[in-house]
C-alpha cells in the first residue's frame, strides 16, 4: 500500500512543483514571447523535461520561496533572497511580519551589505558577479564565485550538476539576455533543475512580469555567462552557494 502511494505522489509531482512555481505573485503575468532556442516551463514540453531531469534537487525549495523582483534592477537581490531562506540562514526581523524573521528585498541591505555596494547604486546599476558572491557572503552564506572566462563550458556543467543533484547548495547565473535572445542586459536568477538528455538548465526567472521559467541549452547559457560585463570589465559568470 505504502509502495502504491509513493508510486502516485511521484507520478503527480512534477504537476504538485509545477503549481507551486505557476501558481504565485507574477506566476500568470503576460510574459514576452520566447525565441525557439528557449521552452517554456509552463508548456506540455516543458513538464516532460522537468518529470524526466535527473537533477533537481533544488527546484522545490526554490520553487517555496520563488519571487518577483520588486524593481527591474533587483533581479540579483529577489535571486539571493530566495537561496538565503531557502538556505536557512539567520535571516533579519521583516517589519511588516512582525515579530518573524524572513529575507524580503526591503530589508536585504544591511550596514553588512552597504560595505559591498549601496542601495543607491544597485537600484541604478544593479550588481556585478564579484559583488553578487559579496553581498550573500555578507548575510552568512558561503559564495563560490566563477567568471566564465576563468572556467569552461564543461567545468561549469558539472559543478553545477554536481550542485542540483546535493541539497542545501544553490547556483545562480549572471547571463546576458540579448544572447539568448531575450531583452536584452545582464540579469540574475537561479538554476533549478538539469535535464541530461536534452542538455538543458532551468531557470527561475525572477522578473515574471518579463519571462516565465525556462529551459535553456547548457552550451547558450554558457555563451550568455561568457560576455562582458561592462560595470566590472570582467566576464559574467556563475555562483554556487552553501550553508556556512
Amino acid at each position: 500500500m505504502a509502495s502504491t502511494i509513493v508510486a502516485k505522489f511521484n507520478r503527480y509531482l512534477p504537476g504538485i512543483l509545477l503549481g507551486l512555481v505557476l501558481g504565485g505573485a507574477g506566476g500568470r503575468a503576460q510574459t514576452l514571447p520566447l525565441a525557439e532556442n528557449l521552452i517554456n516551463l509552463a508548456s506540455s514540453q516543458g513538464e516532460e523535461l522537468l518529470y524526466s531531469s535527473q537533477a533537481r534537487r533544488d527546484f522545490l525549495p526554490l520553487s517555496t520561496q520563488f519571487v518577483t523582483q520588486i524593481n527591474q534592477a533587483y533581479c540579483g537581490v529577489a535571486s539571493s533572497v530566495m537561496v538565503l531562506n531557502a538556505l536557512g540562514i539567520k535571516a533579519p526581523l521583516a517589519p511588516e511580519y512582525a515579530p518573524y524573521h524572513v529575507f524580503t528585498q526591503d530589508n536585504f541591505f544591511t550596514a553588512n551589505t552597504q560595505r559591498v555596494t549601496t542601495i543607491e547604486r544597485v537600484r541604478q546599476r544593479g550588481m556585478t558577479l564579484a559583488q553578487l558572491g559579496q553581498l550573500l557572503a555578507s548575510h552568512g552564506a558561503t559564495p563560490q564565485v566563477y567568471h566564465a572566462a576563468d572556467s569552461s563550458l564543461g567545468d561549469f556543467r558539472r559543478k553545477t550538476i554536481a550542485n542540483l543533484n546535493q541539497p542545501h547548495n544553490f547556483v545562480l547565473v549572471n547571463y546576458l539576455r540579448r544572447t539568448l535572445k531575450q531583452e536584452w542586459g545582464g540579469h540574475i536568477s537561479p538554476l533549478a533543475a538539469y535535464h541530461q538528455q536534452s542538455d538543458r538548465f532551468l531557470i527561475l526567472d525572477v522578473s515574471r512580469y518579463k519571462y516565465p521559467p525556462v529551459w535553456v541549452k547548457a552550451e547558450d547559457l554558457w555563451q550568455a555567462m561568457n560576455t562582458l560585463d561592462p560595470d566590472s570589465g570582467l566576464s559574467r559568470g556563475f555562483v554556487l552557494v552553501n550553508r556556512p
